[in-house]
């Protein structure tokens, strides 16, 4: 499978018996476009590794919602992980931005080789410092930046994410993303639009 091949590539570093169990023991789901396949309150039954795609991290309260981080190929979910190893509930939501290819790998196999297969925590040290150091990034915006910085930014991290100009985006899914309102993304979006940094079409947004 193109799956396995890929997998031994990019994650050489887990070594052959650690790959050849995720490959004997995990499933390949192929995930439509905006499909949630982690949800705040549920038990963590599977800890994925995304193949191709994106996914998108993020949290919520009181039906806002805030970007934390994005899940690129032949990375995993630090929140799973954290949520498996304490055998606690899921504190985030995961969605994928496009259609996605993810490998599911059993929590309960997971437990066993972090034991067997000391290999393994690196990939997950890995997710920790990338994600502690996207968080810090979003602290970052929140307190210093002002929103049409902001909101540019993360209109070109979509962009080099998904490698798509223009990118199909509502305002209320920006909004949402940004933890703010739709009449205020629209109004930002406008003045971007003037200073000639992006151009808005029927339901997309190109990055000038």
């Amino acid at each position: 499978m193109n799956e396995n091949r890929e997998l031994e590539k990019h994650l050489s570093y887990l070594g052959p018996d650690l790959i050849k169990e995720i490959i004997d023991n995990c499933k390949v789901i192929e995930v439509e476009k905006e499909t949630e396949i982690v949800r705040e309150g549920q038990y963590i039954k599977y800890i994925p590794i995304v193949i191709r795609g994106l996914v998108k991290v993020t949290t919520r309260h009181e039906e806002k919602e805030l970007l934390l981080y994005y899940i690129e190929p032949f990375e995993s979910c630090v929140m799973s992980f954290s949520a498996c190893l304490k055998n606690d509930t899921s504190k985030i939501f995961a969605t994928t931005v496009d259609e996605s290819t993810i490998i599911l790998m059993p929590s309960d196999k997971v437990l066993r080789w972090i034991n067997d297969y000391p290999a393994i925590n690196r990939l997950f040290y890995q997710q920790y410092n990338l994600r502690y150091l996207d968080l810090l990034d979003t602290i970052n915006h929140l307190l210093y930046q002002k929103l049409d910085v902001r909101l540019y930014e993360y209109l070109k991290e979509k962009v080099q994410l998904t490698g798509k100009n223009p990118y199909a985006i509502s305002h209320r899914e920006i909004a949402l993303e940004l933890g703010t309102a739709r009449e205020v993304v629209t109004r930002v979006l406008k003045k971007l639009e003037n200073e000639k940094k992006i151009r808005q079409l029927k339901s997309a947004i190109s990055i000038l």
